[in-house]
């Protein structure tokens, strides 16, 4: 379940951030961050809520004083929260809340986005129709505001 990550981060994050400056392909690469748990066989760190807040912390030390810097990066910790709600992590209190809820569960269960069988298909045909969708209402037909969102990661469809 690749594109319903990428897609449904760019949209949820576009509507509800609705912040121009905000660099979407770093929130879609977050999103797509835990999915790399996969190849391990069972969800880790990254599908736990202390891996985004870790990285936000993380690019705040790291750029302090660089306001722009850390408006820029913090599409990643950004997209990894998206990720967290998209593939219903938190329903898994032993491996959300890691450590807090114990250290013992973690990779010890499935990855959620590869266990899903047909319906992680209906999601990904899903996502697909979101995809146009989101092309129309950003206006991503546009090949300036295209340009826009591949070399700088601004969607340039938004209110703001």
């Amino acid at each position: 379940m690749v594109i319903w990550f990428a897609v449904l981060a760019l949209i949820g994050v576009a509507l509800v951030f609705d912040s121009a400056n905000l660099d979407y392909r770093l929130v879609m690469a977050g999103a797509l961050l835990p999915a790399l748990e996969g190849f391990l066989g069972h969800p880790w760190v990254a599908h736990t809520l202390v891996a985004p807040v870790a990285v936000m912390a993380l690019i705040m030390l790291v750029a302090r004083g660089k306001r722009l810097v850390q408006r820029r990066w913090l599409g990643v910790p950004i997209g990894m929260f998206a990720h967290l709600v998209l593939d219903g992590t938190w329903a898994n209190t032993q491996v959300f809340w890691w450590p807090f809820a114990g250290w013992g569960k973690l990779g010890e269960a499935q990855v959620p986005e590869f266990s899903r069988g047909t319906t992680g298909w209906v999601f990904e045909a899903l996502a697909l129709l979101l995809a146009g969708w989101a092309w129309q209402r950003f206006g991503l037909g546009d090949p300036a505001k295209r340009q826009d969102l591949w070399k700088n990661g601004r969607l340039s469809g938004l209110s703001r």
